[in-house]
């Protein structure tokens, strides 16, 4: 999973880079952002983070008591399902994209072409909605399987398609950025048709089950409807920001944007993919009443977790302003603009390892049924982000609004792993926050000789690519073999357990 989410995510890279140099931090970008950014957050809310969490515990249930034929007929339940709801969603969204537009960026009110432009953006993506929903069923179908590969490396299919849409469409339209959002729409109709062979070999049909009393599907309903807040926390957070970025100086909100999908990396590739790959496991054991594998399951899934990311979240925080240099900082986004995301890059960074841990605390709580817990915690997470955010605004501009989402992040954490320890009362906590304390000292030092190692002009100017990505490499490879030998040194018992992984695959 891993694997096809980084090449997922290397795709993403490229899709941003080549967005960045064509339109910058500009008034034309936000606009995109910010239509974007609606279907966006309502995949995370209706598609595959809701449905990966309520989908995979009732799929698998039905699997292991009901046979495959059952599971089978409820795939075809859901997706009959899906067609009929999120179609109207999508219809409703075209219809009122206005007053959505203005519920999201009251701030572009003051700027009819900007708000007129972003509603003509929304009403061209929102169909986007419904393919990654389909898709999103698909995933979770082909999870409940063990199929992991196919579905993780699916979203590479909406960034190539944006990249074409860039590349060929825009510079022959009159509005290019219509042209982007036309490849949002086409890119999440590959994304859904790339995984449907290997849905077919496994046995799955989509042939439409109008049966919308099904009990499968009533069962996933109820725990749909908690896990749409519990599971999007985090895209909801960033949908707040959005509101008051709308305030903002130009460039805000695309400041947001790009620092976001950077930490999206570290997240993506190994929170997401760690939440998705024990949630089949986790509810295998739930099913079967064994708590205590699935508290010691849950306990290393976090362990190494935390292992892996907070390395990465220090990096981005040390090497920040290269990283976005490199990157981005070409064609129309400047050093100014380098600077505004490096900045909310070092505030989103803060919370990252509690938004990874967020991913498998959640999959422990949905594997055994619980989404209420969840969604009670997300609450007075969403609480503290709008609190804090109106505060911090002020005095650190986007800053603040980055800051404000990774306390809420952080909150979120604590209180779900503090309930879950409650209803899991094997999880070892003292030897999961010994293993994150020698994390932290060994990453730490990490990221104090990759900084020292990155000062210079060198990133504060365009062009020197070549250079500047072997010196940036060289170091981020240094800083990952310094991490290694500092958790050698402070016997990590999961830094032994990814180095002999490493070493029995090269056995191979």
């Amino acid at each position: 999973m891993s694997i096809a989410t980084f090449i997922s995510r290397i795709t993403g890279y490229i899709k941003d880079m080549i967005l960045a140099m064509f339109f910058g931090a500009t008034g034309i970008a936000d606009t995109f952002f910010v239509a974007f950014r609606i279907p966006n957050l309502l995949r995370e809310l209706f598609a595959e983070g809701s449905m990966s969490s309520a989908l995979v515990p009732v799929l698998t249930e039905y699997h292991t008591k009901q046979g495959k034929e059952e599971a089978k007929r409820l795939v075809r339940v859901i997706f009959a399902f899906i067609i009929i709801v999120t179609g109207l969603i999508c219809l409703a969204g075209i219809i009122f994209a206005p007053a959505i537009v203005t519920a999201i960026a009251p701030g572009f009110l003051d700027t009819p072409e900007k708000f007129s432009l972003t509603v003509l953006l929304t009403r061209v993506m929102f169909p986007f909605l419904l393919f990654i929903s389909l898709a999103a069923l698909i995933m979770g179908a082909l999870n409940t399987k063990r199929v992991f590969f196919i579905p993780s490396l699916a979203p590479a299919m909406l960034n190539i398609a944006i990249i074409i849409a860039v590349i060929i469409f825009a510079s022959r339209t009159t509005q290019p950025i219509v042209a982007v959002a036309i490849g949002v729409t086409l890119g999440g109709l590959l994304q859904f048709i790339f995984q449907l062979p290997s849905f077919f070999k496994n046995g799955y049909s989509l042939m439409p089950d109008p049966d919308l009393r099904h009990p499968g599907l009533k069962k996933i309903s109820i725990l749909i409807l908690p896990a749409t807040m519990g599971m999007a926390v985090a895209q909801i957070n960033i949908f707040v920001s959005t509101i008051l970025a709308s305030f903002l100086p130009e460039g805000s909100i695309t400041y947001l944007y790009y620092s976001m999908r950077l930490i999206q990396f570290p997240v993506g590739i190994f929170g997401v993919a760690m939440g998705m790959a024990v949630l089949p496991t986790l509810s295998e054991h739930a099913v079967k009443g064994e708590f205590g594998k699935l508290s010691d399951d849950f306990s290393f899934a976090l362990r190494l977790l935390f292992f892996i990311t907070v390395p990465a979240m220090v990096g981005l925080i040390a090497l920040r302003e290269p990283i976005v240099n490199i990157l981005f900082q070409r064609g129309k986004f400047d050093y100014f603009a380098t600077v505004g995301t490096a900045q909310a890059l070092l505030f989103y960074s803060i919370g990252i390892w509690a938004i990874v841990g967020v991913r498998v605390v959640t999959a422990s709580f949905y594997s055994m049924q619980d989404t209420k817990t969840p969604v009670k915690v997300a609450v007075i997470a969403l609480v503290v982000n709008i609190i804090l955010s109106v505060i911090l605004m002020k005095p650190l501009k986007h800053g603040g609004l980055a800051l404000a989402n990774s306390i809420a992040s952080c909150v979120n954490f604590v209180l779900l792993f503090f309930f879950l320890s409650r209803r899991l009362e094997k999880i070892d906590t003292r030897k999961i926050l010994h293993s994150f304390v020698k994390t932290i000292f060994a990453a730490s030092i990490m990221g104090v000789i990759g900084a020292m190692l990155l000062q210079g002009e060198l990133w504060k100017i365009h062009g020197n690519t070549l250079n500047k990505a072997f010196y940036l490499s060289g170091t981020i490879a240094l800083c990952i073999g310094i991490y290694l030998f500092l958790s050698y040194l402070l016997k990590s018992e999961e830094g032994f357990y990814v180095m002999d992984m490493v070493k029995r695959k090269f056995r191979k």
